[in-house]
């Protein structure tokens, strides 16, 4: 690629807030404060993810800076462990991805419909958040640089939209004034308490997900090695404080036992605010902004499927190029077919949270476990102008801890969805292990 067409620190950032931001802070409230015994729980679910979030970012930002290659997310994985876990984890965590995408398009399609057609059925969703991610899959055969742009405008859009939820906290006649909520009882148990968190915290992690994809883009990025660490430093500190402030209008505006129930949160604060009238115009713009997201999703996971075709786990015939505008055509398309298929298997968002949250929290625990291996591997690197975290090991332990606690919240509440993610992950390696032999057998 070009030194013209790589992505510089600003374009950078907004892909990294792009690809944390997707519909989920416009949805997620409800699940997480649905969990929640009560808004303490809900509220340190939020301050926590955030922090674990920092914690990633700073681990995955020297992941990025001591590994600056396209589609790092599988490479890391391999050069780490072993191609066939790099393999079985990538294959995992791109159908996880590729629900996310599918999920976030199913939110916005949701307040999309709520204005038009408020009484169309699950199908008429489902056709919307498909146009959606064709809308985007077409914008990114364009090239790099137009999907970069374009996302950077989006996530403008989206920003603005945060920003005018936020500013509601300096509405006080919307404020809500119904009783408190009651009081939990006092025969709580600590395991209900933690049960009550650790699944506030998994709507909490598909909110925050997103921004280990950046170290896919690796040497796309101009100096990669101060760019990299830094745009995610600025992106997911900008995503915290962002994420509370809008929370804390959600609870003072709706009322906690109202966000237990209510789907489309955001049109109801904005509501209260400019009427009906506003509230459609806030749902239409905000099916505008999901495509912020779906568009960053189909810039980032194309790069991973190119990996793993050079590493030549998959056909070569993946890494085909355009000529003219550098894209990755084919793995571009096998990525969004995945997306269409999923959105077909699991059409409501329901379906697609858990799953898509397990196999993206073991993903995330063990790509950050990675760095153990490279500080060792890559000292010769130390002192070279890399990015290296002050007070290691603490963030990655930290980070490995929590999301190790999301799998067993998640394998604790619904033990069928942790299941047939493990079995994702087993099949994937069998399959490695069949294309191998076969590859072998081939070659003699």
């Amino acid at each position: 690629m070009t030194g013209k067409a790589k992505l510089n620190l600003f374009d950078f950032t907004f892909i990294v807030i792009g690809l944390v931001i997707g519909m989920g802070i416009f949805r997620t409230a409800r699940d997480a404060a649905s969990a929640s015994l009560s808004p303490q729980v809900f509220f340190a679910a939020w301050i926590v993810g955030g922090l674990v979030a920092l914690c990633g970012a700073l681990t995955y930002a020297e992941i990025g800076s001591r590994y600056p290659v396209t589609g790092g997310y599988y490479k890391v994985f391999s050069y780490a462990f072993h191609p066939s876990i790099a393999f079985a984890l990538n294959c995992s965590i791109l159908i996880s991805n590729a629900a996310s995408v599918s999920g976030v398009a199913l939110i916005g399609a949701g307040y999309i419909t709520k204005v038009f057609l408020p009484e169309a059925a699950n199908v008429v969703k489902v056709l919307i958040a498909l146009s959606a991610i064709f809308i985007f899959y077409g914008v990114n055969m364009m090239g790099l640089r137009m999907s970069g742009k374009t996302q950077t405008v989006l996530m403008m859009i989206k920003i603005s939209m945060i920003l005018l939820l936020i500013a509601a906290l300096l509405y006080p006649p919307a404020y809500d004034h119904s009783p408190a909520a009651a009081v939990v009882n006092a025969d709580t148990s600590l395991a209900d308490w933690v049960r009550s968190f650790g699944v506030a915290l998994i709507a909490v992690s598909f909110t925050y997900g997103g921004y280990q994809q950046t170290i896919n883009f690796g040497n796309e990025v101009s100096n990669a090695s101060r760019n990299i660490p830094k745009a995610i430093f600025i992106g997911i500190t900008v995503i915290i404080l962002l994420y509370l402030s809008v929370n804390i209008a959600y609870y003072k505006i709706v009322g906690f036992d109202n966000m237990k129930t209510t789907s489309e949160i955001a049109s109801v604060v904005v509501g209260k605010m400019f009427g009906e009238t506003g509230a459609n115009v806030f749902s239409v713009l905000l099916f505008l902004s999901v495509l912020a997201y779906v568009n960053g999703q189909l810039m980032s996971n194309p790069r991973v499927v190119y990996a793993m075709s050079e590493d030549g786990v998959l056909p070569k015939a993946l890494q085909r190029k355009n000529d003219k505008t550098n894209v990755l055509v084919l793995s571009l398309t096998v990525f969004a077919a995945i997306c269409v298929v999923v959105l077909f298997f699991a059409d409501t968002f329901e379906k697609i949270l858990s799953f898509s949250i397990f196999l993206d929290s073991f993903g995330m625990a063990t790509s950050a476990a990675t760095l153990f291996m490279l500080r060792k591997r890559t000292r010769h690197l130390d002192g070279t102008g890399i990015y290296k975290m002050k007070f290691f090991p603490l963030q990655p332990i930290i980070f490995i801890a929590a999301y190790s606690f999301v799998c067993i919240s998640i394998s604790i509440n619904t033990p069928h969805l942790a299941l047939i993610g493990l079995g994702v992950l087993i099949a994937f390696i069998l399959i490695y292990w069949l294309f191998m032999r076969k590859q072998t057998d081939n070659n003699r």
